[in-house]
Parts: structure tokens; sequence; C-alpha cells
């Protein structure tokens, strides 16, 4: 009875050991099941991005200065208190028919208290800083959609460069497979007298020269992977499955037709939504300078109880009310003198501002051309390299089936493989440079 116990749980022993690596298996996949695709890195970037947070917090800073601004154009009111002592009393002297008198007048305590307020009526000043201030937000909301643009469009191109990394590697990977089966079967044959130790030293240097390129490719992908988890926000050493592949795009290129130029605008160009406002900044800020030699208006008033006693019985002083309310005009006069320079110098900023943003609408103008032209290059790049890689694939095949039987040689089916490789890169090539040429285009056209 004891040895069957012991045999049975030896086999339950055997059985958790075998199933160790399975579980263990099952967890690795379970930890490396986060699958992101293109859409979730870019929402994901958003989200995590310290300058898209900074630009958010820059808006609501603009936001509270224009309130703080507005609040300045209420009453101002205030609680105010005062208690004087007077130490040497004012002395008074009086002519009474060639015999003077002088009298003290006052008292040795003083005490007031009640309530002060103001408010601008007319205040040209003011009224146009709060206009600037409103132009302050719009800026704040239209660098933040500038800052979310360049992150959308820095992503894409990291992701693109991620998926033709990869893709380059596991070209280069099959090839190198490819070349190591090569090898063998030559090694096979010269074991048995069949092929020269020329052609087998040949077909182990070539495997040897294909090592280094392999080794770099996987280096472009590990360092690729990097950047893209860095730039949306995740740890690099965190485990995440980047979906997709090239040739998922393939059928986007023969769907979308070539942008045409004149329908493109740069009406939401971020760059040039932003000289614009700075341009009307400018026009603001040279209000506020006419409007600060402008007259202003000011109503103030105040409520207040005084008493005056020599005395420190509370409960005996008498409270005065005392009330008042005016207003006060301001006109300056020598600031105009001053103020006709500080004009012309802002329309000279003015003018330097429309330049820039001329200079820039050209600039933006090439780079849509440039774009465009890069896009068409693609998809005729891909029409003619998927053209040539699918005949060099069935090269490939037709070669390795004729070395197989020993109707073509070693260095045919070597240059076979060679320019299966490179019509494989090239299509990938293309592809990739449409999407990034796409992904420009969008940015310089404003394209959310």
């Amino acid at each position: 009875m004891k040895e069957k116990q012991s045999k049975g749980k030896l086999k339950t022993w055997m059985l958790v050991l075998l199933c160790l690596p399975m579980l263990a298996h099952a967890q690795t996949i379970s930890h490396d099941s986060v699958r992101i695709d293109l859409n979730k890195a870019i929402e994901i970037a958003l989200n995590e991005s310290p300058t898209i947070r900074i630009a958010e917090r820059d808006i609501q800073m603009k936001k509270y200065t224009k309130t703080e601004q507005i609040i300045t154009l209420f009453p101002n009111a205030s609680l105010v208190g005062s208690y004087n002592r007077t130490l040497k009393k004012q002395v008074m002297t009086m002519d009474f028919g060639g015999q003077v008198m002088e009298i003290e007048v006052g008292t040795d305590n003083n005490y007031s208290g009640g309530l002060n307020f103001s408010m601008p009526v007319v205040n040209a000043s003011l009224w146009n800083s709060i206009k600037l201030s409103q132009m302050d937000v719009e800026m704040a909301f239209e660098s933040a959609r500038a800052s979310k643009l360049s992150l959308i469009n820095e992503v894409k191109k990291a992701y693109y460069t991620l998926l033709f990394a990869r893709e380059s590697y596991e070209v280069l990977q099959k090839n190198y497979d490819n070349i190591v089966l090569t090898y063998n079967n030559v090694l096979s044959k010269y074991n048995q007298g069949m092929a020269s130790e020329f052609e087998k030293l040949r077909a182990e240097v070539q495997m040897k020269n294909q090592r280094p390129a392999l080794l770099s490719a996987k280096s472009n992908l590990e360092l690729a992977t990097m950047m893209l988890k860095v730039m949306i926000g995740l740890n690099i050493d965190e485990a995440v499955i980047f979906d997709g592949k090239l040739s998922d795009y393939e059928q986007l290129l023969k769907n979308n037709a070539v942008p045409d130029v004149d329908s493109l605008s740069l009406t939401n160009n971020a760059q040039l939504s932003q000289l614009l406002l700075v341009e009307k900044q400018l026009e603001k800020s040279k209000d506020i300078i006419i409007s600060s030699a402008c007259p202003s208006l000011h109503l103030s008033g105040n409520y207040q109880y005084t008493t005056m006693n020599n005395d420190f019985k509370f409960a005996d002083y008498k409270w005065n009310p005392y009330s008042m309310i005016g207003l006060s005009l301001s006109i300056p006069l020598v600031s105009w003198a001053g103020t006709a320079y500080k004009i012309k110098s802002s329309n000279l900023n003015i003018e330097n501002m429309k330049d820039q943003r001329l200079a820039l609408e050209r600039n933006l103008k090439i780079s849509i051309n440039n774009s465009i032209i890069n896009i068409k290059n693609a998809i005729e790049e891909l029409e003619s390299n998927k053209e040539t890689m699918l005949q060099a694939e069935k090269a490939y095949e037709i070669s390795l089936k004729q070395y197989e039987i020993g109707m073509s040689t070693w260095l045919d089916l070597s240059s076979a493989e060679l320019a299966y490789v490179g019509a494989k890169l090239s299509y990938n090539q293309s592809i990739f440079n449409y999407l990034t040429a796409y992904a420009k285009l969008d940015e310089t056209i404003g394209k959310e």
C-alpha cells in the first residue's frame, strides 16, 4: 500500500515538473499580451505626454489671468480702520479786539472705521488689456493644438519606423536562415564528394558576411521599439507588442488618390495660426498704447464712522457717520509725446510679423508640394517594386529547385536570393516613404 502511495506521489511530482515550463510559458504569453496598434499608441501618447499636460496647464493659467483682469471691472471694496494718538495738539491763534487767544484743537484719541470702494467707469486701456488676455487664451489653445499635431506626427513616424525595422529584420532573418540551409546542403554535398571545397568556402563566407547585417537590423529594431515606447510614455522594459505590418497599408495606397495641391489649404496650419494671433496681439498692444494716453474716469466712495475722545471709556463714545461718493477724471497731457514714437515702433513690429507670416506660408506651400511629390513617387515605386518582388521571389524558388537537382550553380542561387531580398526591402521602403510623406502632409495642413 505504501509502495502504491509512493508511486502516486512520484507521478504527481513528475506531472508538476512537466507542467511548470508550460505554466511559465503561459505566464510569459499573458505578460506579453498587451497589444498596441497605431491609434492606441497615439491615444496613450496624448494622455501621457508631459508636453500636452504642460500645454493644458498653460491654457488654464491664461484663463485665470483673463478672469483676474475682468474682476478689476467690478467695484473694489475694502474695510478700513484707523487709530491716531495725538502727541501734541494743534494750536489755533485767534485775535479778539486786539487780544490774542490760543486754543488747542482736537482730542487725544481719534478712531475711524468703515467701507471704501472704487471702480473704473471709463478706462480704455483696461478694456483692451482684457481683450489681449482673451487672445492669450486663444494663443495657448493654438500652441496646445500645435503640440498635439507635432506629437501625433512624431508617433506616426516612430510607429512606421518600427514596422519598417521589424520587417527588414524579418527579411534578413529569413534570408540568413536560407543561407544557413544552403550552407548545410553544400556541406552535406561536400562531405559526399558532390561539391568542391571552393563552393563550401564560398557558402561559409556568405553566411558569415550576412551575420553583421542581421545583428545591425536587430539593433535597429530594438532601438526603434525603445524610442516608440519612450515617445508614448511607456517604460522601455515594459512588455508590449506593437501590431501591424507595412503590407497592411498597401491597400491604402491603392485606394487613396494623390491629393490635389489646389484643394489643400493652410487655414488650419498651427504655425500660421499662431503667427496670425501674434499679429492680432501686436495690434491690440498698439491699442493699449493709444488708450493709455486717453482720459480715464473712476468712481469712488466711502462710508465711515468716526469718534474723538480724550479717554478710553469706549462705552461712552459717540460714533458719527460720514459718507461720500465722487468721480475722478484723469486726462494725460504730456504722454502723447512719447506715445507717438511707441505707436511707430508698434507699426514696424506688425509689418515684420506680416512678412514673417508671408515667408512661412511660402515655405509651407513648398513643403506641401514636396510631400505630394514624395507620395506620387512612393505610389509609383510601390507598383514597380511589388512586381519586381514577386518576380524575384519566383526566380529564387526556381533557382532553389534547380540547385537542389543540380541544374544550377550555387552562384545562381545566391544571386537570385540577393535579388529577392533587395526587392523585398525596396517594397517595404516604398510603403514606408508613402506613410511618412502623408503624415508630414497632414501635419502641414493641420489635419488632426
